[in-house]
């Protein structure tokens, strides 16, 4: 007995002596039915333009609907079956995705060093999803290739370079793995054919302060290994202390090791602090080591003429990773890599000369395959956001975001100053505002046993309030011996002071009875 299902041009047949369902096609005809898939594009965008970009951004609504996982899943309903479900049901799934995720445009999340939204930038990623190609040859993303080319040499100019290289990466982290592994390429060059056989004991430097588990993460992944990791003092704001430095590169040598790589940073993930560029550099040249400046979250201080002194010396870096999508609000992923080099040590570095890609024989310039730059065969376009906001806003219009973001910051560490039980971990240097809240049972008892124990509990309970009603979201975490504290990072453009005003109420209204 045969059962047909017709739907568009495929045909369904199942037999009862056949366990497996066969898919017969019209090979005349194509499986997509185009008119029934931009009708429910539309649909979708109207979901997208009012759960997440009207709702998402009004402060008259949640920033989350929070539920337990178990509950979240079955909401869902996320098991995936062997048939489809009608449009009408998918139109269903969009609308509970938008309502129970978090808000990240929401004035009010205010959790990690991205969120907000640019429209400009958003349009730039809406196009680059459809489009839907890959930057690795010129062929075939001939747009982007040479649109990257022009946003990394805006990228290098302002950090002070008229030439150089460089590539858009997945995530900053990503950014300073492919710098620490140039920076080993450069000193051994042999690595690429020969591996870690015939390499010494190699040694890697960064401060106390930074995301230094990223850093031995490439560390182990590069095969370095961890313990050769060597963490440099901080000074009380955070800072990389240069002496520190210096002494730690001389006493690796006197043991055997060779030091090649230390990774500064321009605006630490907590605390936001710049490392001191310029004295940090005069060591690297004294040592001959290759200098990497973290600045995925300040570097966009480089387009404020008020600002910008933060990053004195950074020219003098060998490489710069540097996050757009960070404080210029350029949306997730948007992760730049420059390079000082004009040797082509990226190519060099990464190159595998894939035939099926890279032909020699090609009626264009060969220098516009820029993929073999790349440990990454596909890759991303995440060049569009940022250059169509850039086109929209100009350098004028980041510098006033970035100079706004100051400002705001500023506004909310004096509002603080002016409540009782707001106590500041130290007077900021950027937009990161880490204090502690001291609950009113708490205040001038400093000298408990269990004074730390008890603080330390604060943040946590106020953080799980805030999401359960949805208010806001602010992160927090410990630092060294300091327990956990609050971090306010302050870049939004949809920022107001009113949002600055009731970041403290919504603070010390969940927070009053603990």
């Amino acid at each position: 007995m045969l059962d047909f299902c017709k739907c568009s041009c495929v045909t369904l047949l199942t037999t009862a002596d056949e366990p497996e369902s066969h898919i017969l096609c019209d090979l005349n005809e194509p499986l997509v039915d185009h008119t029934e898939g931009q009708l429910f594009l539309n649909d979708t965008f109207k979901i997208i333009m009012e759960e997440v970009l009207c709702k998402g951004t009004d402060i008259k609504h949640k920033v989350c609907e929070w539920k337990e996982p178990k509950e979240l899943a079955l909401l869902l309903d996320l098991e995936l079956r062997a048939t489809g479900e009608p449009q009408h049901r998918l139109l269903q799934r969009v609308q509970d995705v938008a309502k129970y995720s978090i808000k990240t445009s929401h004035p009010r999340f205010m959790n990690q060093q991205f969120g907000g939204v640019d429209y400009h930038a958003l349009a730039g990623r809406f196009l680059t999803e459809a489009l839907n190609t890959n930057l690795y040859t010129y062929e075939v993303a001939p747009v982007f290739v040479l649109m990257e080319a022009e946003v990394l040499r805006g990228l290098r100019q302002l950090v002070g370079w008229t030439e150089g290289d460089g590539l858009f990466c997945p995530g900053g982290s990503a950014s300073n793995m492919y710098a620490m592994n140039i920076a080993r390429y450069q000193h051994f060059p042999e690595v690429k054919s020969q591996g870690l056989c015939g390499l010494p004991r190699l040694n890697i430097f960064t401060s106390s302060d930074v995301r230094n588990a990223a850093v031995c993460t490439w560390a182990a992944f590069l095969g370095i290994g961890t313990d050769n990791v060597i963490i440099v003092e901080v000074d009380e704001g955070g800072r990389m202390i240069p002496d520190d430095l210096d002494e730690k590169i001389t006493l690796a040598k006197s043991q055997g090791a060779v030091p090649f790589f230390v990774s500064c940073t321009s605006g630490t993930t907590v605390r936001g602090a710049f490392d001191p560029l310029d004295l940090i550099a005069d060591v690297c040249e004294k040592h001959k080591l290759w200098m990497h400046v973290d600045a995925a979250w300040g570097g966009s201080v480089l387009f404020s003429k008020q600002h910008s002194h933060l990053l004195k010396g950074v020219y003098r870096a060998n490489s710069v990773s540097w996050n757009p999508h960070k404080m210029l609000v350029a949306g997730l992923q948007c992760s730049a890599l420059l390079l000082q080099d004009t040797t082509d040590l990226l190519r060099k570095c990464h190159s595998a000369n894939a035939t099926y890609l890279f032909q020699q024989d090609k009626f264009y310039d060969l220098n516009l395959d820029v993929g073999d730059k790349s440990v990454q065969c596909s890759r991303k376009v995440d060049c569009l956001k940022l250059w169509l906001m850039w086109k929209a806003v100009g350098s004028i219009g980041f510098a006033e975001r970035v100079d706004k973001a100051f400002n705001q910051a500023r506004y909310l560490v004096e509002q603080m100053k002016k409540r009782e039980g707001f106590h500041l971990l130290q007077e900021p240097e950027f937009v990161n505002v880490c204090f502690w809240f001291i609950p009113p049972s708490m205040r001038g008892k400093e000298g408990m046993a269990d004074y730390q124990d008890r603080l330390a509990k604060v943040a946590p309970v106020i953080k799980e309030r805030m999401m359960k009603q949805g208010t806001m979201m602010v992160g927090y975490q410990p630092l060294g011996n300091k327990v956990n504290f609050f971090r306010m990072v302050v870049f939004s453009p949809l920022l107001t002071q009113k949002d600055m005003d009731f970041f403290l109420d919504e603070i010390e209204r969940l927070g009053k009875d603990l």
